[in-house]
């Protein structure tokens, strides 16, 4: 690692090169931590001394994890670096290079590619001189078939004192380059083809400058396989046995040695960032400024004055300067790492369990070693648990009607002092397998029912009914309100073939907001009631459940037809004195439709009377007033007048009837309040 130091002297930069020596050191893996989110916390910890350099190889699918999550603990140097090759580093090494590899060249073409460079030939005398070119020459060789085949064939030729030689390239048994930086180059480009024969691995060099000897250590965060976890619970013995063993998966290149090993089960945020990527930002393109043509720019608003500016200029380099002094003296004072608290704790012998935050985490007691590409299942818990068998019946799957049988169960409660995480469950009874089951994330102190079979001498099926009742009614403002409540009635019914008496638990599924019947339950779910009951052996036993539920109607009486409020009014819902208030309303509604009836009867006289007053006029027009019945049709045309002149003047009263009619409903019906 070469640093240099710059220093600008009246007006020069002077420049001072020194050179720190790194030395390769391993450290070796201590601590693995595996998380249920899929990844993994990887610690080495060791000794190290001097300058050292720690080489740490990740997969392209963890480079990016790695980037973000390492962390380096070394109280004592300075300026901790890490250094590794960008996504682009090996493709423009090799064309930086003097010799181009890529693409698999033959010699023919590495000669080409290096026309003028001064070579050292032997085939089989040692010939000196600079490439002119390599030509293709047409020639015969014996073919691998019978017969003689044409070929092409290769010569270079070179400038040798002073003339010109030509050598056949399948003549020549070894060259070198005279110039050794093209040689060094050739080893280069060699190197870079070997680091590209492991594409899908990248280096970081973890680099620690210091002196002395100090334990270091450097963490990281990388994807790893889940840890999975299978229990056996034993109904057989006297206090039933759980017994949970954890499944754990090397799939990286790196064997694990006598390793801390840690499983954390909880669900941390966990994401991939491209980090390993170079990214460049865009920029614009502005032509040249030149003479005559106006560059774009911008401005911006004016702060402060001249002085101001430049003492806060003064004041930034100033604060740059003690931050950098700082965080030296900060790296310098920084004490050695203390030694780091063990998780302890738990039940069992194998592991050790505690809280991390607010996940769990389970430490392996003794150390683990387990090589690459392998897999190792270790001992979890080992431990008595609470456990009562029962059957338990599932209302929801007799909703829409069927017979079932109920589920063989389990009422495990987890006073291992453990959270378990959620797996697999082998039963066994009676020292046999009696059935599988699975459970969820199962917090300590909690209870949890796991279901392993179907009990085939119970079976059990359910009816339902509904009924609503009347519970209140109130008038706002012409606005009734009747307030109902909808029972659920529910009656489940099994039949107990075992000829013994079973503990039941009927999963109910909640359809209402108030519980009637049974007047408690043995717990609840968010969807769900539980009863614990005994089912009689040999017997037809029924269990009824009733819900209540709240149903509110609103009506508008102003809108409602009267046929309607007859039917509020005749039903025997509605409490009497509410019965009285709508018989007042059906009456006033009643004299408005009596006041329309009579203004649309004088309505339709009066559309009678001027039909009759139209054809008489067409009759008077074809016989003339002059004659006798022309004399008849004015007289009847004079009555008709005198008729309609009545008729305006009695439907100007009806239709002020109709008007006095309808307040009086409406203002009946608004104010009405009970």
């Amino acid at each position: 690692m070469k640093k240099i130091l710059c220093l600008l002297i009246g007006g020069m930069i002077m420049t001072q090169g020194f050179t720190q020596s790194f030395h390769e050191q391993e450290l070796p893996l201590k601590r693995v931590m595996l998380f249920s989110s899929g990844v993994g916390y990887f610690e080495h910890r060791g000794n190290v001394n001097g300058n050292t350099e720690i080489l740490f190889p990740f997969s392209l699918t963890e480079i990016d994890d790695a980037l973000k999550s390492i962390t380096i603990n070394d109280p004592v140097s300075e300026f901790p670096s890490i250094q590794y090759p960008s996504e682009q580093t090996l493709f423009r090494t090799m064309n930086s290079l003097q010799i181009d590899l890529s693409g698999n060249p033959s010699i023919a073409q590495i000669l080409t590619n290096l026309r003028g460079s001064e070579i050292k030939v032997f085939a089989p005398n040692e010939i000196t001189g600079k490439i002119i070119g390599v030509e293709e020459r047409p020639g015969l060789v014996v073919s691998a078939k019978p017969g003689i085949e044409n070929r092409n064939e290769s010569y270079v030729s070179l400038l040798s004192g002073g003339s010109i030689k030509t050598i056949a390239i399948k003549e020549i048994s070894s060259f070198s380059f005279t110039d050794p930086k093209i040689n060094d180059d050739l080893n280069r480009a060699l190197e870079v083809m070997l680091q590209s024969r492991a594409s899908n691995s990248r280096n970081l060099h973890v680099r620690l400058p210091a002196n002395g000897n100090r334990e270091t250590a450097v963490s990281y965060v990388i994807p790893s396989p889940i840890w999975k976890v299978s229990y056996r619970l034993d109904l057989s013995q006297d206090k039933p046995l759980i017994q949970g063993w954890a499944i754990i998966d090397n799939d990286g290149d790196r064997d694990w040695g006598n390793v801390e090993l840690t499983l954390v089960t909880g669900r941390p945020v966990s994401f991939i960032q491209n980090l390993y990527q170079p990214y460049h930002l865009y920029r614009p393109t502005l032509p040249l400024a030149i003479a005559g043509y106006a560059e774009a720019q911008t401005h911006d608003s004016g702060w402060g004055r001249q002085n101001e500016v430049m003492e806060m200029a003064d004041n930034e380099i100033a604060m740059d300067y003690v931050m950098e002094e700082s965080y030296v003296s900060a790296a310098k004072a920084a004490p050695a790492a203390a030694p780091r608290a063990r998780l302890s704790g738990g039940v069992m012998n194998t592991s050790q369990a505690q809280a991390a935050g607010d996940h769990f985490a389970y430490t392996i007691t003794k150390p683990v070693t387990l090589d690459r590409q392998q897999s190792i299942m270790v001992p979890l818990v080992d431990t008595s648990v609470d456990a009562v068998k029962s059957l338990l019946f599932s209302g929801s799957k007799v909703m829409y009607g069927g017979t079932i049988n109920p589920s063989i169960a389990v009422e495990l409660s987890n006073n291992t002092g453990m959270k378990l995480p959620a797996g697999p469950i082998t039963v066994y009874d009676a020292g046999s397998y009696a059935g599988d089951a699975l459970i969820e994330f199962f917090p300590d102190g909690a209870k949890r029912y796991i279901t392993y079979g179907d009990d085939l001498s119970v079976t059990g099926n359910m009816t339902s009914s509904a009924y609503r009742n009347v519970d209140n009614v109130t008038i706002n403002k012409g606005v009734m309100t009747i307030a109902r409540k909808q029972v659920q009635e529910k009656t489940y019914t099994f039949v107990n073939n075992s000829g013994e008496e079973k503990r039941l638990v009927i999963e109910h599924p909640i359809s209402g907001t108030t519980l009637l019947q049974p007047a408690e339950f043995s717990e609840r779910t968010n969807s769900l009631y539980r009863f614990v009951t005994t089912l009689p052996k040999t017997e037809t036993y029924t269990f009824t459940v009733k819900e209540e539920t709240p149903i509110s109607e609103g009506i508008v009486l102003i809108k409602t037809r009267i046929e309607n409020l007859l039917a509020y009014i005749s039903s025997g819902e509605i409490p009497a004195h509410v019965k009285t208030v709508l018989q007042r309303a059906v009456d006033l509604r009643q004299q408005v439709d009596k006041a329309q009836t009579a203004l649309t009867n004088i309505e339709n006289e009066k559309t009678r009377q001027i039909a009759d007053q139209n054809r008489i006029r067409q009759n008077l027009g074809a016989v003339g007033a002059q004659t006798t019945q022309g004399q008849q049709y004015i007289t009847r045309l004079t009555a008709i007048d005198t008729n309609l002149d009545n008729l305006e003047t009695q439907a100007a009263s009806a239709r002020q009837n109709v008007a006095d009619a309808q307040k009086a409903y409406e203002d009946y019906l608004t104010s009405l309040s009970i």
